[in-house]
C-alpha cells in the first residue's frame, strides 16, 4: 500500500463536463434525444433531422422553434444553464423535456460543436447568432445568417475519447437505435413535423396534425394497426388514453409496448405490470400485446428528475397509477359479447338482441383480423337468459334434396322428450351442476360419438354441432356458415373458472372419510396460516397439527389426488391470490384433451359456455375457439387470392 494519502482538489471544467456527458450522451441516439426535445422546447412545428455514418460524423437538427438571443447563445453551452426552471417550485412542477441545463455543454464536451439560433427584433427582422464549441472550449462567436429557429450541428462525436468511442456499434445499428427513438418521440407529438434523413436520404416523413394511428401505420405492420383498439379513461383524476391490441394479435416480446408519461416517454416496470394485469386471462405468460399508452396527471405528483437521462419516473401514489392503467387497458379489451353480457346483466326480464355479428364487425368492434380469427359472436340466447339445445334431424343417406340450413330445420318448440334432462341441467348459470360433460366425461373409456350419418345433429344457441376431431376439439358451423372449432379443454376451463370466480361453489366441501394428510415444511406452515381462508372459501377444511395438516373436505370439482396436487403449488407459492387459485382449480377438473365427449355432453359444455362472460379466452390466455368464415377457407383452398 502506497504512504501517499491523495488530496481532494476540484476536477478541472473539461473533465467535469465529460463525466456529465457520460450521464447524458452516451451514444448518437442520446445526443438527437437531448437536441430535438430542446427543439420541441422551443415551440417548434417542424424538426429535421440528418445523420451521418450512424451519428458519429455528423448530426444535424434544424427547428422553426423561437431560437436563442445572441447575448444568451454562449450561456446556452454553459453548464446549469437553462431557461426551463428558475426556483424550486418549478423543479415540483416539471412541464418540459429538458431542465438540468446540462445537455449541450455535455454534447459540445465531446465533439465539434455548433450551434446557430435566430430571434426576431423589435422590427420584425431576424437576427441570427453562431457559437462554435469544440472539445468543451468556445472557439469563436459571432453573426449568423438564419432566418429562423435553431440549427445546431455534432461533428466527430466522442472523437477526444477513445474509450467511448469503442463502444459504439456499427453505423446501420446506431441509426436504427436514433431512428427507433425519433419514432417513439413522433407518436407523442402528432402535432409537430419530424424528418429523418440517412445523408441525403430521407428515411421517415411525419406530416404535422398527423393522428396517432396515421403516424403507427407509418411504423408498425398493418395487421397490427388494424387490432388496435382506443382507450380514453379518467380515474383517480388520472387521465389514461391511447391504443392497445386484440388479444389474439400478439408477439413473443413487449418491443411494441410504449409509454408516455406528460408527453415524456419513459420505461416503467409498473406501468408495464399494469399492462399486463390488464390482459390477464387473455393472453399467455409467454405473449405480449401491442399497447401505446399515455399517462396524463399533476405535475406534482410524478418525479421526472430521477434518471440522469429523464427515461425513468416516480410516482407518488403507484396504486392510482396502476389501477388507472389497468382499468383504462381493460376498457379496449371489450368484446361485442361483454357489452352485451353487460346489458343482460342490467335487464335479467328481458334477453337483448345484439345485432347481426357482421354488423358490429363493420361497426368497428373487432376489425379485421388474420386468420384463424377469434370468434366474435354476440348474439343472445332466445329466451329465459339461457342457450336452447335442439336436436336437429339431418337428411337421410339416400336422399336427393339438399340439406335445409340449421335455422330452416329449427323445430317452433324444444323436442322435451329427447334434451328434457340436459336443458334442466343448464337451464341456469349460477346454481345448477354441469351437464353430463362434467360429471361422465372423466370416464376415459366412453363411448365414441357414432359416424355423422348415423345421428341427430345438435343444435344450441347459433351453432350446429357436427363432432370431435381428435377427441380433443368440438367442430361446429355457425348460423352465418363459417366454421368453428373449440378446444374442449380450455372451453371448460373457462366456464369452470367463471363458477368458482361467482361463488358457484360458495366454499362448500365434499366432507372426506378419511382424511388427507400432508407433511408441511417450516415456510409451507406459515404461508397456510396466510392462505387460510382463501383455501377454506374454496371448500377446503384443515386440521392442522403443528407440521401435519390434514384435509377433512375437498372442492366438490376435485380428486383426493388433484386436491394434493393443488395444495402442493399454492403452499410452495406459485398460487399466489385466488385468481390464480380458480385458474389452477378450473385446469386440473377441466375435461382433458384425448377425452371422448357424446353429443349430449359437447352440447351441454357449449350451451353452459355461451353463457359464460370473457368465454374467448381460457383463464391462463389461450384462445377456447377458432372461426373460419366462407371467404378465408376459399383462400385456404386457393379459390380466391384475396
Amino acid at each position: 500500500m502506497s504512504d501517499k494519502i491523495p488530496h481532494i482538489r476540484l476536477l478541472p471544467p473539461e473533465l467535469r463536463n465529460q463525466i456529465a456527458a457520460g450521464e447524458v450522451v452516451d451514444r448518437p441516439a442520446s445526443v438527437l434525444k437531448e437536441l430535438v426535445e430542446n427543439s420541441l422546447d422551443a415551440g417548434a412545428t417542424h424538426v429535421e433531422v440528418s445523420l451521418e455514418n450512424g451519428g458519429q460524423s455528423r448530426i444535424t437538427v434544424q427547428d422553426d422553434g423561437c431560437g436563442i438571443a445572441a447575448d444568451e447563445l454562449e450561456l446556452a453551452v454553459t453548464r446549469h444553464a437553462t431557461s426551463k426552471i428558475s426556483s424550486l417550485d418549478d423543479l415540483e412542477r416539471i412541464a418540459s423535456f429538458g431542465f438540468r441545463g446540462e445537455a449541450l455543454p455535455s454534447i459540445a464536451s465531446v465533439s465539434r460543436f455548433t450551434i446557430t439560433s435566430a430571434v426576431s427584433t423589435p422590427d420584425g427582422q431576424p437576427s441570427a447568432h453562431r457559437v462554435e464549441v469544440e472539445h468543451g472550449l468556445l472557439k469563436s462567436s459571432g453573426p449568423a445568417a438564419l432566418h429562423k429557429g435553431t440549427l445546431v450541428e455534432v461533428r466527430d462525436l466522442f472523437s477526444n475519447i477513445p474509450a467511448r468511442l469503442k463502444f459504439l456499434k456499427s453505423p446501420s445499428t446506431e441509426f436504427k437505435r436514433a431512428q427507433e427513438w425519433l419514432a417513439r418521440l413522433a407518436l407523442a407529438r402528432t402535432d409537430v413535423g419530424l424528418l429523418l434523413n440517412a445523408g441525403e436520404r430521407e428515411v421517415l416523413r411525419f406530416l404535422p396534425g398527423q393522428d396517432l394511428i396515421a403516424r403507427l401505420a407509418l411504423l408498425w405492420p398493418k395487421l397490427i394497426v388494424e387490432a388496435l383498439r382506443p382507450f380514453d379513461t379518467v380515474r383517480h383524476d388520472i387521465r389514461v388514453h391511447g391504443l392497445a391490441s386484440l388479444p389474439n394479435v400478439n408477439q413473443p416480446r413487449g418491443n411494441r409496448i410504449l409509454f408516455y408519461v406528460n408527453g415524456r416517454a419513459v420505461n416503467d416496470k409498473r406501468l408495464m405490470a399494469a399492462v399486463r394485469e390488464a390482459y390477464k386471462g387473455r393472453l399467455t405468460s409467454r405473449d405480449y400485446p401491442q399497447v401505446v399508452l399515455f399517462v396524463e396527471m399533476d405535475p406534482a405528483e410524478v418525479d421526472v428528475n430521477v434518471h440522469p437521462a429523464k427515461s425513468e419516473v416516480r410516482f407518488r401514489d403507484e396504486s392510482s397509477v396502476f389501477s388507472a392503467v389497468v382499468y383504462a387497458v381493460q376498457s379496449a379489451l371489450v368484446t361485442p359479447w361483454d357489452l352485451a353480457e353487460e346489458q343482460r346483466q342490467h335487464t335479467p326480464s328481458a334477453a337483448t338482441d345484439c345485432g347481426n355479428p357482421q354488423e358490429l364487425h363493420s361497426q368497428g368492434f373487432w376489425g379485421r383480423l388474420d386468420n384463424p380469427r377469434i370468434m366474435d359472436f354476440p348474439e343472445q340466447p332466445k329466451s329465459g337468459g339461457t342457450w336452447e339445445v335442439r336436436e336437429v334431424m339431418p337428411p337421410l343417406p339416400d336422399s336427393h334434396e339438399p340439406p335445409a340450413s340449421p335455422v330452416d330445420t329449427w323445430p317452433e318448440q324444444q323436442d322435451e322428450t329427447v334434451f328434457s334432462q340436459l336443458a334442466e341441467q343448464t337451464s341456469t348459470y349460477d346454481d345448477t351442476p354441469l351437464s353430463s360433460a362434467e360429471t361422465h366425461i372423466s370416464q376415459p373409456n366412453a363411448v365414441p360419438s357414432p359416424p355423422l350419418t348415423e345421428r341427430h345433429l345438435v343444435q344450441v344457441g347459433p351453432f350446429l354441432y357436427l363432432g370431435q376431431v381428435a377427441r380433443t376439439y368440438l367442430v361446429l358451423r355457425d348460423d352465418t356458415d363459417a366454421l368453428v372449432l373449440l378446444d374442449q379443454h380450455a372451453v371448460h376451463e373457462r366456464v369452470l373458472y367463471a363458477r368458482l370466480a361467482r361463488g358457484g361453489d360458495g366454499g362448500t366441501g365434499q366432507v372426506l372419510t378419511l382424511p388427507l394428510r400432508l407433511s408441511l415444511h417450516p415456510s409451507e406452515v406459515e404461508r397456510f396460516f396466510s392462505l387460510r381462508a382463501s383455501l377454506e372459501s374454496l371448500g377446503l377444511a384443515f386440521e392442522p397439527a403443528g407440521t401435519e395438516l390434514d384435509v377433512t373436505a375437498i372442492p366438490p370439482l376435485f380428486s383426493r389426488a388433484e386436491t394434493l396436487e393443488f395444495l402442493r403449488e399454492v403452499l410452495a407459492g406459485r398460487k399466489s391470490d385466488l385468481k390464480d387459485m380458480f385458474a389452477s382449480m378450473a385446469c386440473k377438473a377441466a375435461i382433458k384433451a384425448g377425452q371422448t365427449l357424446t353429443d349430449d355432453e359437447a352440447a351441454g359444455l357449449l350451451a353452459q359456455w355461451l353463457d359464460t362472460p370473457n368465454r374467448e379466452y381460457c383463464p391462463h390466455g389461450r384462445p377456447c375457439v377458432l372461426r373460419w368464415a366462407a371467404p378465408d377457407l376459399e383462400k385456404f383452398f386457393k379459390r380466391r387470392q384475396s
